[in-house]
């Protein structure tokens, strides 16, 4: 693996996690949230687990943050819970949920590590659900208002925000395909989340400027589509996948506009109007964030449009059936900076995988975790070394957690989490990436 001293100089190494899937949502006066109600549903999550209880990072932040430092990252991505800070979504702060972000953040500078917020990573509150979460237009106002709140509080403590994570899951994932909650399967609902989720962020970037803060982005995850074959259809269904997975979102963030082939399906659904909405949608942002895990490949499908299909590939895989492809995230790096962000510093802000970790004799063996990180460090530096300006890596995730409809059987932890004593144990990639990082 390589070591910090291949990086340049300043370059950031992080750790990085989300509230719902680690805090322990039933602590501290959280409000319900949709993720709540859809874990209820039976059915929709394994073995019906929710976030009650998660790693119980609620009580045991400061452990946790001493093994991002002891680890020798510099820094840790985290992000915020909107019910946790406002119950009802709206109305009345909850002077519990923000002092616990208030000491979170004290404590990651007391040891030393630069807070990386994310405003927004899926746990939307059910009142707003029920008023139609992001298929109302109001959201972004709601957003926005949550911002000022969280913000005012912390922001002028971060080393950086983002304000969502991963837009295509919160609208495509969880409005058209029904993987993730709200658990629609909708186009007119998915094209709607499409449109107002890039609007709540450009409002929650408007009000963070507003409050004076810096170093704004934006954090996409992205897939990379290639054909099942040679064939001119799968050709141009990888191409449909790619519009709406990865385009889609870049062209509305740097570009003040959507992609042809992805407004061919969803065009009719979108809320009047939308065409106006594209200077706030893209207020100037100081970095972006790759999220990247996979490659898909795609075939053509008979049906209405997009008209794809998901094609089981040859590659290695992990836990979560994803095949290991480090050449995708090369490419993302090389075309983010090349068509869309022109210069600005980049961050890998999400790449890790999950595997089938057991606990054996008090420590856990992962090689190929090790082996998935130092081939995606390998990609990262030669990246640079080709001038692409990326500024920092971060593993997800520093803990094993709640990982959404597969409750808690998927590992994705350089710390192994037992979820019954919640006794934390640092894996083998663990402690050799903290070897890499502290020479």
């Amino acid at each position: 693996m390589l070591s910090r001293s291949d990086f340049p100089e300043g370059f950031t190494f992080g750790a990085a996690t989300s509230s719902y899937q680690i805090e322990g949502h039933k602590f501290g006066g959280a409000g319900p949230t949709h993720w709540d109600s859809f874990a209820a549903t039976p059915g929709n999550v394994i073995l019906a687990e929710n976030g009650d209880l998660a790693c119980d990072h609620y009580h045991r932040y400061g452990e946790d943050l001493d093994l991002v430092a002891n680890g020798g990252f510099d820094a840790y991505r985290f992000s915020t819970s909107w019910a946790r800070v406002l119950p009802e979504g709206r109305g009345t702060p909850n002077d519990k949920g923000l002092d616990y972000y208030d000491r979170l953040v004290d404590a990651m500078l007391e040891r030393g590590l630069k807070p990386f917020a994310t405003l927004y990573h899926w746990e939307l509150p059910q009142p707003l659900a029920d008023l139609g979460g992001w298929r109302n237009r109001d959201i972004a106002g709601w957003f926005a208002d949550f911002t000022e709140i969280i913000m005012g509080r912390i922001g002028d403590r971060l080393h950086s925000a983002a304000p969502i994570n991963e837009p295509w899951c919160v609208a495509w994932l969880s409005h058209f395909m029904g993987y993730h909650a709200p658990g629609l399967r909708d186009i007119r609902a998915a094209s709607r989340a499409m449109h107002h989720v890039l609007l709540a962020h450009g409002h929650a970037i408007e009000a963070m400027r507003g409050l004076g803060m810096s170093n704004l982005g934006a954090v996409c995850n992205m897939e990379y589509a290639m054909p099942a074959d040679d064939s001119e259809a799968a050709k141009a269904a990888a191409m449909r996948y790619d519009g709406i997975y990865n385009r889609f979102f870049l062209s509305g963030l740097f570009g003040k506009e959507y992609p042809a082939d992805v407004l061919e399906g969803i065009e009719p659904h979108l809320p009047a109007g939308w065409q106006d909405d594209f200077d706030t949608i893209a207020a100037p942002l100081d970095w972006c964030g790759i999220n990247y895990y996979t490659r898909k490949l795609i075939a053509p499908d008979d049906g209405p449009w997009p008209a794809l299909k998901e094609v089981d590939g040859p590659l290695p895989k992990t836990q979560m059936g994803w095949e290991i492809y480090p050449e995708g995230l090369a490419q993302f790096i090389e075309r983010t900076h090349r068509d869309y962000t022109k210069g600005l510093p980049l961050y890998i802000t999400e790449n890790g995988m999950a595997r089938a970790d057991v606990l054996e004799n008090g420590a856990i063996d992962d090689p190929e975790r090790t082996a998935f990180l130092a081939d995606h460090l390998d990609v990262v530096q030669k990246a640079i070394a080709d001038g692409a300006p990326v500024r920092g890596y971060f593993v997800w995730s520093l803990l094993d957690n709640y990982e959404w409809t597969l409750g808690y059987e998927k590992r994705f932890g350089l710390v192994h989490v037992d979820f019954e004593s919640l006794q934390r144990t640092p894996k083998n990639s663990y402690h050799t990436l903290k070897i890499a990082l502290t020479r």
